[in-house]
């Protein structure tokens, strides 16, 4: 059933959510990009602040004793999905825009957001993951994120025009709206915001994507931690698509086809005859087509040649793998 929204004044109260977690080195940057807003509406900043092992709470304590606007809840298991929920049953403004402590928005981001909101008549609105790194390797990792040949041709990664779209990388949300459906699945460890949008749709309600929102976004800092990232995000994917059948389109499927094509592909020309080496081989000259095309130097291209793959077959490796039924 759709949900009948009223219409949103120029200026509307806003809150700004973040679920935060072992964020010590980019907090501070986050949120003092989050205060310098040139937004002419009030606006809060609420941190719900999970189990940290380094200074995190720390450093957003500080940050709540110099500025008013930023306040604190408590999220004890530290889940992105519980804490989003609990700061927003803290919050009482009719639009919530999702941040998160590695991400840095742009001076005119909520002003951008609520133009669009009003324009478009979404409940979501939401632009571009614009990865962005600092050392050697984090460089690698977001121009491996923002190309098609790394990621897939995703819009909130690549780019395009603006329009309805399944899902946004985080979003400014109608209030009203995320309380109809429910708030955020607890039950979900990555692939939460999928499936809110999901259910927003289903509702009656637009997701749309905008270009002109870009939120800059730090990737992770070493290989291990990029595995585990991309791991989890295939495992997810595939619990969303068990919960809600036919949402699996080509793009998702990708990885996972890719693993288990070259790992055939080497086990049968290992054992039966070299010809079946071909897959493995072509899959193996699209990494290193790709690592050129993507690379702006020759350190670049080594890193991609290892950070593209991985990235695939992490995330094809959680998807086949995973087993988890939500009930």
């Amino acid at each position: 059933m759709t949900t009948l929204l009223g219409e949103l004044s120029v200026s509307p109260a806003i809150s700004v959510i973040l679920p935060v977690l072992n964020e010590e080195p980019h907090l501070a940057e986050s949120i003092t990009a989050i205060l310098a807003q040139d937004y002419s509406g009030a606006f809060e900043v609420i941190l719900a602040l999970g189990p940290s092992k380094d200074r995190t709470n720390e450093v957003a304590e500080d940050l709540a004793a110099h500025d008013h606007r930023v306040k604190l809840v408590s999220n004890p298991t530290g889940k992105t999905a519980a804490g989003l929920n609990l700061a927003i049953a803290a919050s009482s403004n009719p639009v919530i825009v999702r941040v998160d402590g590695h991400a840095k928005v742009p001076n005119n981001y909520l002003t951008l957001a609520i133009s669009i909101l009003r324009e478009s008549g979404a409940v979501n609105v939401g632009g571009v993951m614009a990865a962005e790194g600092i050392t050697p390797f984090e460089i690698a990792v977001s121009r491996a994120m923002r190309s098609p040949l790394g990621v897939g041709a995703s819009r909130f990664h690549t780019g395009g025009e603006a329009g309805e779209v399944d899902t946004v990388y985080l979003g400014a949300f109608r209030r009203e709206a995320v309380i109809a459906v429910g708030g955020f699945d607890e039950r979900y460890t990555r692939a939460q915001d999928w499936e809110l949008n999901h259910r927003l749709r289903k509702n009656g309600g637009k997701i749309f994507f905008d270009p002109r929102l870009q939120v800059t976004y730090r990737p992770r800092p070493n290989l291990m931690k990029l595995a585990k990232q991309y791991f989890q995000y295939g495992r997810w994917r595939r619990v969303v698509s068990r919960s809600h059948p036919g949402t699996v389109n080509f793009r998702y499927l990708a990885p996972p086809f890719a693993l288990l094509g070259t790992a055939a592909s080497i086990a049968l020309g290992l054992t039966l005859h070299p010809i079946f080496y071909l897959p493995a081989a072509v899959y193996g000259a699209f990494i290193l087509i790709s690592s050129i095309l993507i690379a702006k130097s020759i350190r670049e291209f080594a890193l991609l040649l290892f950070v593209i793959p991985t990235m695939h077959f992490a995330w094809g490796t959680g998807f086949i793998t995973s087993t988890k039924v939500l009930r």
